[in-house]
């Protein structure tokens, strides 16, 4: 059986799958239950130092799509509104229960180094394992100077992350906000700053939809609505793109990252990790189907590993990262072009729709008076639009037709930049 046991900095745990800071992880209760159905970790919903946090309701609004009730959640929550001694009573009572799962604490408090040192001593009196940065949160606590608001100042967050690591002990996750230019920026304040990992993405700001009877945005409080932080699978793309440009960021050299962002399954986390994320990060999943999911993420990921032969997580965490470039150095000589298997084609013609009205007219509709489809390779560029739209699996493949030469952007005859020009 492969070994999923994680440690990421220092913080260790059965399993990486963790669940991230947010309402499942407000209280004694909602963790246990976590630990209890099997999750590696948790990092606890943010903490502050402001007494008069008050959430609203309602406070989720949800795209839907396809018949997923939950493509895309949208949510205007703030921190934690409960008591500062309260959570921390909490946090230490769990970790004394449950030695071996991870336990970091998100923390949000005003940009100033005094509450910083402030709350560090209190939180690592907890015995928990690290300290999570919520540099993210694109709402609320945004417009008090906080969340977001530091997470786009590349310079804040260095700077913080500075304060942490000298009143702390404690190993240092810097949450970081997609809400950004290029997430590379606030990942190397960070990496100055001492931080010793990063998590992303946080959510990303957004209007889900809008009531047309209300005339007001959803979620909708007493008849308003304002922006929130969107998560959930439709995020996953952009989480994915954001942790490989840190991935392979020369100037945040072997940065440890935890991934977030749309996970839900095996796959879905062993793809973030392949990217060069340590360990896994869930909410939406976990708010949709409840705890027990992770039960499917860590017999899935320990089968696929098995199938693999990847005896622990590190034998692929990154093995992804060399892959991925930029545009320029793809292989421009690479060609290939559609097949459509004629046994498996219910002759629906979506291929054949697709092609001709937005893509390159190269797909036919008849063969000897008959319904039939078919490539016609001189007009195909192989684009694979035709391959996504089809209903049937493997019924539209890609065959590769060139004759294995290379050749780049870097030295085309049309790219007036080419060395020697």
């Amino acid at each position: 059986m492969a070994d999923l046991s994680c440690n990421f900095v220092g913080i260790k745990s059965p399993n990486p799958f963790w669940l991230a800071s947010a309402p499942p992880t407000d209280k004694y209760y909602n963790v246990v239950r976590a630990f209890e159905a099997g999750w590696g970790g948790v990092v606890w919903k943010t903490l502050g130092l402001d007494p008069h946090v008050v959430n609203v309701s309602s406070r989720y609004g949800a795209v839907q799509w396809n018949g997923q009730r939950i493509a895309g959640l949208n949510n205007i929550e703030l921190i934690t509104d409960r008591p500062l001694a309260v959570n921390l009573a909490e946090i230490r009572q769990v970790k004394r229960e449950w030695p071996d799962r991870a336990m970091i604490v998100s923390l949000m408090v005003p940009c100033d180094e005094e509450s910083w040192k402030y709350i560090l001593p209190m939180v690592e009196d907890t015995g928990a394992d690290a300290v999570e940065l919520n540099f993210g949160c694109p709402h609320g606590m945004s417009e008090r100077g906080m969340g977001s608001a530091v997470g786009q100042v590349p310079g804040y967050v260095e700077m913080v992350a500075r304060w942490v690591k000298q009143y702390s002990r404690l190993p240092c996750i810097v949450k970081l906000t997609p809400n950004i230019t290029d997430i590379r920026s606030s990942a190397r304040g960070a990496f100055r700053g001492g931080a010793d990992a990063v998590s992303l993405i946080n959510t990303i700001n957004s209007i889900t939809s809008v009531d047309l009877d209300l005339m007001a945005p959803t979620p909708t409080v007493d008849g308003k609505g304002t922006h929130g932080g969107y998560c959930g699978p439709a995020v996953k793309p952009i989480a994915l793109s954001m942790v490989s440009e840190i991935a392979r960021d020369k100037e945040t050299p072997g940065l440890p990252i935890s991934g977030i962002g749309g996970i839900g399954t095996w796959r879905d986390a062993a793809e973030f990790m392949a990217l060069g994320a340590g360990s896994v990060q869930v909410c939406t999943a976990a708010m949709h189907y409840g705890f027990r999911i992770v039960e499917d993420m860590i017999s899935g990921l320990s089968s696929w590993m098995d199938q693999k032969g990847y005896a622990r997580l590190d034998d692929f965490v990154g093995k992804a990262v060399p892959n991925v470039t930029d545009w320029k150095f793809l292989n421009l000589k690479y060609d290939i072009k559609a097949r459509i298997n004629q046994d498996l084609c219910i002759k629906c013609g979506l291929c054949h729709i697709a092609c001709e009205d937005t893509a390159h007219q190269a797909i036919t509709t008849t063969k000897a008076g008959l319904r039939h489809f078919e490539v016609v390779d001189d007009e195909c560029v192989g684009c694979n639009l035709c391959m996504h739209v089809c209903p049937v699996d493997n019924c539209i493949t890609m065959e590769r037709v060139d004759d294995g030469a290379f050749g780049d952007w870097t030295t085309h005859p049309n790219n007036p930049m080419r060395a020697g020009a």
